[in-house]
């Protein structure tokens, strides 16, 4: 729970601190060979924070190199702007060009269609999280989140 607000996270996945969500792509059970490749979108938390997403904009094109935490885009909503980093190192292969027309679809599903990019990282995926470990991750950021909500990120109440 956020607060009154249920966020929900799909135990197929992987997670970053950045809140957002790999998924293996293709999906094993398609047929199709493992390629090695994740998808990546926001999760519920993000986007519930972020409150009606409606501008996104990529500073990379498909098919170039990542770095770990390069800042590759930026996204926009009645909340916030925020910019939006790799998660993992490697080829960002595929750009989501039905969120970047339209995306609303990222509010309304962030873990289908509302999709961001896909990268297939050029290491291991070590920077992601279980989901155990990043519901663990969350709950402190949750609380951080509060604070700076309610103005107090510098006390210690």
């Amino acid at each position: 729970m956020m607060g009154e607000h249920r966020a929900d996270f799909p135990a197929d996945r992987s997670y970053a601190r950045n809140h957002m969500w790999a998924q293996p792509w293709p999906q094993p059970e398609s047929g199709e060979p493992d390629s090695g490749s994740y998808r990546f979108g926001l999760t519920s938390y993000a986007v519930r924070l972020l409150q009606d997403v409606y501008f996104l904009d990529w500073i990379v094109e498909a098919n170039t190199a990542v770095k770990e935490r390069q800042e590759i885009g930026s996204i926009e909503s009645k909340k916030a702007e925020s910019d939006l980093f790799a998660p993992v190192a490697g080829d960002l292969v595929a750009i989501n060009d039905e969120a970047l027309e339209d995306p609303s679809i990222i509010n309304v599903d962030p873990y289908g269609d509302g999709w961001l990019f896909q990268i297939t990282p050029s290491d291991s995926i070590s920077p992601l999280l279980s989901l155990p470990d990043y519901l663990l991750h969350l709950e402190s950021a949750w609380e951080v989140a509060q604070r700076t909500i309610k103005g107090q990120a510098n006390t210690n109440d």
